[in-house]
């Protein structure tokens, strides 16, 4: 006997499903927090947000500890599946409500300028389109409202650039659920129409041998406000 009926709808797949980089990333992300220093990266690119914010591209849901209470609700977008059901078990423990739901970067589930702020954190080097994604970015966030980012990409002399490109045109974004190592989000967040605000660019680990992985940014950028309404 079938269990569904010839004309019945299948089921939607999730937009990403990399199962076996989930469980890895899923442990390696919880020891970083303390042995990369992590939670305070969290803790810096959280702090003073308030209102209304969506976190694009959330896995585990380890930023959540390190909301403060001045916001009133995240809505934490993930699109894949054991990252947004380990999502879930962190926001029940989590003082600010949150709200984990499914969802790509580049087609957010969400109303157009609904959220005073955005959260983005090692997201931008595994969408699939980055100008779509920054597009829907500045779609949800009101005029005026933030970009909080905390990303990896192109850095170190040319021997390291020719590295990172040479590993995203072979092995790497397969083993690493869409990761590229290369991309430029500073630049793509300029291109895409935000204004840049103070960013610092950091190594991570801090002390150690330098990775392909390890050039990062902290940062804020801003939606716009025609009407000069203030952020």
């Amino acid at each position: 006997m079938p269990l569904r009926s010839p004309g019945a709808a299948k089921p939607a797949r999730d937009p990403v499903h990399h199962p076996l980089f989930a469980r890895y990333y899923a442990r390696i992300s919880v020891t970083a927090e303390t042995r990369l220093g992590m939670g305070g990266v969290r803790d810096r690119l959280l702090s003073g947000l308030s209102g209304r914010v969506i976190e694009i591209g959330a896995g585990n849901g380890l930023n959540f500890a390190h909301y403060p209470r001045t916001v009133s609700e995240v809505v934490a977008i993930e699109p894949e599946r054991r990252l947004r059901q380990l999502a879930l078990d962190a926001a029940r423990r989590c003082e600010v409500p949150v709200d984990v739901a499914p969802g790509a970067a580049e087609a957010l589930p969400v109303k157009s300028e609904a959220f005073d702020a955005v959260v983005i954190s090692l997201v931008l080097c595994s969408v699939r389109d980055m100008p779509r994604a920054l597009a829907e970015i500045r779609r949800v966030l009101r005029p005026g409202g933030v970009v909080r980012f905390f990303e990896h990409g192109r850095g170190g002399g040319p021997a390291m650039t020719f590295t990172q490109r040479a590993l995203d045109r072979t092995l790497w974004p397969p083993l690493s659920g869409g990761c590229h190592l290369a991309r430029d989000p500073v630049a793509a967040l300029r291109e895409a129409g935000f204004e840049l605000g103070p960013y610092r660019r950091m190594l991570m680990p801090q002390k150690g041998p330098r990775l392909p992985t390890s050039y990062c940014v902290l940062g804020t950028a801003w939606r716009p406000d025609p009407g000069g309404a203030g952020t």
